[in-house]
């Protein structure tokens, strides 16, 4: 238990969470191999080892990691889709299997490539379907109802049917549509998967304000890892199944220093010569990109030794991407 954490505050926890699958094998062409024909061979494929995991209420946590880390594995675990090989998995107070019943009405899972809603019906009857199965009472559905389609804008599409919408008017539907009975915990597995540049603002804008405005406990796992610097106020990474960080996203990327990107424009299509703890990454035509630490240069220093090479015609250093920052840590974990 974390100090002045009560026992109350804690919406999901993970204790010791293990679970393997088995990976059928198939034949290289040697004859030894093709003994799987008859005689199945498996590789056994650890997801998640000795996972430990604590969200708060009210938490935007987001769940970071390469493919294959274990990050579906543990939003099913969370979800009551699957059990764990052992260790406990516990969620608003109880067991997301055991007590799936009861559980999933107080949850909302949305998959980025996965759809409620009825395909060849308008977006209206997946709504009001879920009002059916749920048991939600008119009083409750018609105020929800006004608060999701002012939130999510869903008057335009109302009427639409599904199969019309473009992905991003349905994740937004689908969205909508999993917090209709009000849960008190959200997952999101990949919610702005595919989406192009103004949907997937959105998308996270939605989100966003869903905790602002509601306090909605959140979990969050994406590949376009920017969306979870944007959303998250608390980052957990995850490798091979294990858990390997824990903390804010500047925690995070203290954990590889104050890394800057710089592009410069010059007059040449070679790239200028510099000392070798600046990194050379690659040059496009006369642009020649380049990685350093900020606090071993100082930067008046790069451009006048750059100037003297060539002219510069454009510069620009920024700090580096989260994405540069978790590749780093990976290559750092798999050598490990």
């Amino acid at each position: 238990m974390f100090p002045g954490i009560r026992a109350s505050d804690i919406v999901v926890r993970l204790d010791g969470v293990c679970k393997q699958y088995k990976q059928r094998q198939g034949h290289d062409g040697t004859p030894r191999s093709w003994r799987n024909l008859f005689r199945r061979q498996y590789k056994t494929i650890t997801a998640l080892d000795n996972l430990d995991l604590t969200i708060h209420r009210g938490e935007t946590v987001a769940y970071a990691g390469p493919n294959g880390a274990g990050k579906s594995t543990t939003i099913k675990r969370i979800a009551g889709l699957l059990t764990p090989d052992s260790g406990t998995v516990t969620s608003l107070g109880m067991n997301p299997f055991s007590d799936r019943v009861r559980y999933v009405r107080n949850i909302a899972v949305v998959f980025g490539q996965r759809t409620e809603l009825w395909w060849d019906h308008p977006v209206s009857s997946s709504f009001r379907w879920k009002k059916s199965i749920w048991k939600i009472d008119d009083e409750t559905y018609s105020r929800q109802i006004g608060i999701l389609r002012e939130r999510f804008n869903l008057a335009p599409i109302w009427n639409s049917l599904a199969r019309d919408l473009s992905l991003g008017q349905r994740m937004r539907a689908d969205l909508a549509l999993a917090l209709l009975p009000d849960p008190q915990l959200l997952l999101l597995d990949e919610p702005t998967l595919g989406l192009d540049v103004e949907a997937r603002m959105a998308m996270l804008r939605y989100i966003g304000d869903l905790n602002a405005n509601t306090g909605l406990t959140i979990l969050i796992t994406s590949h376009n890892t920017s969306d979870l610097e944007e959303l998250g106020q608390r980052v957990v990474l995850v490798a091979q199944g294990t858990k390997r960080f824990d903390g804010s996203f500047s925690q995070l990327r203290a954990q590889v220093g104050d890394v800057r990107d710089m592009c410069v424009v010059t007059d040449s299509s070679r790239p200028p010569q510099v000392p070798d703890t600046i990194a050379y990454d690659r040059s496009e035509g006369r642009a020649h990109y380049y990685h350093f630490m900020a606090d071993e240069h100082n930067i008046m220093d790069i451009i006048d030794m750059i100037g003297r090479q060539c002219r510069i015609l454009d510069i620009s250093i920024e700090r580096t991407s989260i994405d540069n920052i978790l590749t780093q840590l990976y290559r750092r974990y798999n050598s490990a």
